[in-house]
């Protein structure tokens, strides 16, 4: 009898559970309709709404602290096996062999402690932080539910209340069951009221604690872990000073492409040989001299004594060559001559004025470049300045494209006209002397290997 009884209690509690879900299914359904009202509480969602966010925010931080932890693990096992390696490349008569042994075990103790304390500082109190968030959860869905189970006593009291033909007993029915379904909601909603924000305010001091403690942890595992690093340092550094004849050399990253400079000095040789051609003047059909190209004229007048004379040939204009200017000049130099005696003779008898002499300046020019005036500025650095590097070792060039650098040497960077001709490794630049002193980057500039470098600005 027992038995029956109890598998009765049973399927009557599942039935009524069954009818719950169904009775609010209806109201919702009712309510997304706009046929029944639904209780609100916008204070409420605010706090469900920062619950949430908190919710995502902790558990983002608990997932990158994790990551974190992996990491610190995998960096211990990378560090422990590199002092394992120098333990066993370190030969037994080398100098500092027992204490290289030493620093490899505090360095392996040094990452144990780290870990560990960032396990128990940081992630143990990661995991009580979140361990609160499933049941606040689920006291949070639970409110929904006892709010639908009160909208929908609250709305099958008022029907019966507004029904034609009333029925007092049902009436009294549904009154003591929407007490009931108002009071367990109330119950849970003022709880939830009060926890909810407190929840939300104590993110501050939770956060606040947590990385403090993680900083303060790395803080103090580098500070021992610098002091490790500079007693291997000293350690190496009397190896190095005991074997110091067997230094070991820098060197360059091969160049696997076409050197550079060879194709473009053979291109522009190829290409300068015609424009010397066409440079080279003709002799003029009459036989008058031929005027040196590299004959500057700096304010070439006539002499104020000289007059026009038929036939001589004065430029009109500066634009044109001053060479052909001297050239007519020195054509008509004998009719000039005489012109000038007869003037001379008609003078001293008065019988006629002298004409207006006629002066002309040019301008003085260099490879065809009009000089004079105002000079542009000159650019402090090469075209394409990138940024400095110094020379740490010597480089002997193998290379007519290469740079030839001594240790301390300032190499101004450039691109590299073309950004295919880069190997990996080397870089293009001219030393800050040859750019100071010449300020030509054609024959100036050269390619070097970066790792005998290093940035300086």
């Amino acid at each position: 009898m027992a038995e029956l009884g109890s598998k009765g209690v049973t399927a009557g509690k599942i039935a009524s559970n069954v009818q719950k879900k169904l009775t609010r299914a209806q109201e919702k359904v009712l309510q997304k309709l706009g046929k029944a009202d639904e209780t609100k509480d916008e204070q409420f969602e605010q706090c469900v709404q920062n619950f949430n966010k908190q919710l995502s925010e902790g558990t983002r931080l608990q997932k990158d602290l994790r990551t974190y932890l992996a990491s610190v693990k995998a960096m211990h096992e990378a560090s422990k096996k590199l002092a394992e390696c120098l333990q066993e490349v370190y030969e037994p008569d080398w100098p500092g062999r027992d204490d290289t042994n030493k620093i490899a075990e505090n360095n392996d103790l040094l990452w144990t402690d780290f870990h560990q304390k960032l396990v128990d500082q940081a992630l143990l109190t990661m995991d009580t932080y979140l361990g609160q968030f499933p049941d606040i959860k689920s006291r949070i869905a639970k409110r929904g539910r006892k709010l639908v189970d009160y909208d929908s006593a609250r709305h099958h009291f008022e029907a019966l209340q507004t029904a034609k033909k009333k029925d007092e007993t049902k009436i009294a029915k549904a009154e003591e069951e929407l007490v009931k379904a108002q009071k367990v909601f109330e119950e849970m909603n003022v709880d939830l009221q009060e926890e909810l924000p407190s929840l939300w305010n104590s993110r501050v001091g939770f956060y606040v604690n947590t990385f403090q403690s993680i900083a303060g942890l790395e803080e103090n595992f580098h500070k021992e872990m610098s002091k490790l690093n500079q007693n291997l340092h000293d350690v190496l550094l009397g190896l190095d000073k005991q074997y110091s004849g067997n230094a070991f050399p820098v060197k360059a990253q091969p160049r696997k492409k076409t050197k550079l400079f060879a194709r473009l000095r053979k291109k522009m040789s190829s290409d300068s040989t015609p424009a010397k051609a066409n440079k080279s003047p003709s002799p003029p059909p009459d036989g008058s001299p031929i005027t040196s190209p590299e004959t500057k004229t700096v304010n070439h007048e006539l002499e104020p004594s000289t007059l026009e004379a038929p036939g001589a040939s004065i430029p009109k204009s500066p634009s044109q060559p001053a060479e052909a200017a001297h050239a007519g000049a020195e054509a008509a130099g004998s009719e000039a001559a005489a012109g000038a005696e007869a003037s001379k003779t008609e003078a001293d008898s008065g019988s006629s004025s002298l004409p207006a002499v006629v002066v002309e300046t040019f301008p003085a020019t260099v490879n065809g470049t009009v000089e004079g005036g105002a000079s542009s500025e000159r650019a402090d650095m090469p075209p394409g300045f990138l940024f400095k590097v110094q020379a740490m070792h010597d480089y002997t060039a193998t290379d007519s494209d290469e740079l030839q650098l001594k240790a301390g040497d300032v190499v101004l960077v450039i691109p590299f006209e073309n950004p295919e001709e880069q190997d990996e490794g080397w870089l293009m630049g001219v030393k800050e002397s040859d750019w100071i002193q010449r300020k030509e980057l054609d024959q100036c500039r050269g390619v070097f290997p970066e790792n005998f470098t290093e940035r300086v600005q």
